[in-house]
């Protein structure tokens, strides 16, 4: 059910009516309203960032989509109509946004709507490579497949995430920890050394102490522009990242860029040749099928690379030439797609495919860990030595001018 928020008139005394109403679509809303004896003006959903058509409330979990897709695909199994198979996945389910979504669907589909046109409305919710799928299912007969594949495809891509994620959090914790320590030093300890020094007559001291120094009084003086400053490039950076020209250059880095660049390659090879998977198993047309995974891989460079191989493609040659010689791409992926070409199991291969990069990010991660972590080390006891020199050499001047003197 669906929170309506409507004006309605009554009819005995004109007086106008805002109220809210409990239905299943707006028609529905309607029908109950003059059942009360009243004329509706207005009908408006009661808040979309709580039914779930605003853009926060379509923000579904992933975990809550595959457990969507399994449930939904074994009860139509089971020979139960769509609608029930929906309205019993929106009553188990514990996602309160997903279950509004559900409930939209259920009402769009009740009024003649396809399951895949109906969740076409919610793109935050259910992407391009989902209602492709449920599109396909629909019109072979396989919808129950269609969404087990589905399930299997987005449990792949999150375990894919969850790894390069994984491989990003030490790094980022021991910067943390570093600019932590560092920060203390500067603004707590070597402020002490000037005192120390300033009341000693001929004291100079060290070119690494006072630029620390000139560092930390900056710090501790201007300490709201520094916040301000990283306040405005982060804003920024982000609008920039977003930009055409900010994503070509930001997915390169990514590409070229090592330790990291091997990853990122395996990581868009495995996405690219797990949804291809997916796609083709679900009959979904191969010039289709490029269109959707060229966006699925979300980086630009392999995007374009998608796009010229597709055009390719419309142009009689075959999708393994296309791809052959691009740098965007690993030469296993074309080379296992002509395997599969010639074969006739185009679906085989690129699952096979698919399972190689999947490991292969596997190792990759472990392999960076083991890289990254005396490589940290190494910049942490850096800086720690610099620091801790610019706190004792003027310790040990001290020491030398009274041991001179004496």
């Amino acid at each position: 059910m669906l929170n309506f928020r409507y004006t309605a008139r009554d009819p005995g005394t004109g007086q106008a009516i805002k109220a809210e109403v409990q239905a299943d679509n707006e028609q529905s809303a309607a029908r109950l309203i003059r059942k009360e004896g009243l004329v509706p003006i207005d009908i408006k959903l009661a808040d979309k960032a709580a039914t779930g058509l605003g853009r926060r409330a379509k923000r579904v979990r992933i975990k809550d989509k595959v457990l969507f897709s399994r449930q939904l695909a074994t009860l139509i199994n089971a020979g139960l109509p769509l609608v029930q198979s929906l309205r019993t996945v929106a009553q188990q389910t514990t996602s309160k946004p997903l279950r509004v979504i559900c409930n939209s669907i259920i009402a769009d589909v009740e009024g003649g709507s396809t399951l895949a046109n109906a969740m076409a409305k919610h793109s935050q919710a259910f992407n391009q490579i989902y209602i492709s799928l449920i599109a396909a299912g629909e019109t072979s007969g396989t919808l129950d497949k269609a969404l087990d594949r589905l399930a299997v495809q987005q449990e792949k891509d999150a375990d894919l995430i969850s790894k390069i994620r994984g491989a990003m959090i030490y790094p980022l914790i021991v910067i943390l920890v570093m600019g932590g320590v560092l920060g203390f030093m500067i603004v707590k300890v070597l402020p002490q050394v000037q005192v120390l020094y300033s009341g000693l007559p001929g004291a100079h001291l060290p070119l690494i102490t006072t630029i620390l120094l000139d560092i930390s009084h900056f710090v501790i003086h201007y300490w709201w522009v520094v916040i301000i400053a990283l306040a405005l490039l982060a804003v920024f950076a982000t609008r920039w990242a977003r930009t055409i020209t900010g994503r070509r250059i930001f997915d390169t880095l990514k590409m070229k860029t090592p330790p990291f660049g091997k990853l990122f390659m395996k990581m868009y090879m495995a996405r690219f040749s797990r949804t291809g998977t997916t796609l083709v198993a679900s009959g979904v047309p191969l010039i289709q099928m490029l269109q959707i995974t060229g966006a699925a891989v979300n980086n630009v460079h392999i995007e374009d690379a998608i796009r010229k191989a597709s055009e390719k493609v419309k142009g009689g040659k075959s999708l393994s030439d296309s791809l052959k010689g691009d740098p965007n791409f690993l030469d296993l992926v074309p080379n296992m797609i002509s395997i599969g070409e010639q074969s006739g199991s185009l679906e085989q291969m690129l699952s096979k495919t698919a399972e190689y990069y999947e490991k292969e990010v596997d190792d990759e991660v472990k392999s960076i860990s083991t890289i990254i972590e005396p490589v940290l080390m190494v910049l942490l006891g850096v800086a720690a030595f610099t620091i801790v020199a610019a706190v004792l050499l003027p310790i040990y001047g001290l020491a030398n001018q009274s041991f001179v003197q004496y």
